[in-house]
């Protein structure tokens, strides 16, 4: 019983660690979906969004785990956390 009890925060840090890495894993988008990635980057930033041209060069550039971020995101900081 006693081993169990000091087992406890090792258990914890494991689901923690766990949480963490699902919190931060995004679908997978591909390049040839970056027309939609840029529609979407476009209306969350709004008028700080950069050109369409330099968008889709970042786009083409960018991991789809990356791009999968940018999808996800739904305020301009989170969009600036995916790069």
């Amino acid at each position: 019983m006693n081993s169990l009890k000091s087992s406890y925060p090792i258990i914890g840090l494991f689901v923690g660690v766990l949480l963490i890495q699902g919190c931060s894993s995004y679908e997978p988008v591909p390049v040839s979906q970056c027309s939609s990635v840029i529609k979407h980057a476009k209306k969350v930033l709004g008028s700080a969004a950069p050109k369409s041209s330099e968008m889709k060069a970042n786009c083409k550039e960018a991991t789809d785990q990356e791009r999968g971020c940018i999808m996800a995101a739904t305020t301009k900081g989170l969009i600036a956390q995916c790069l």
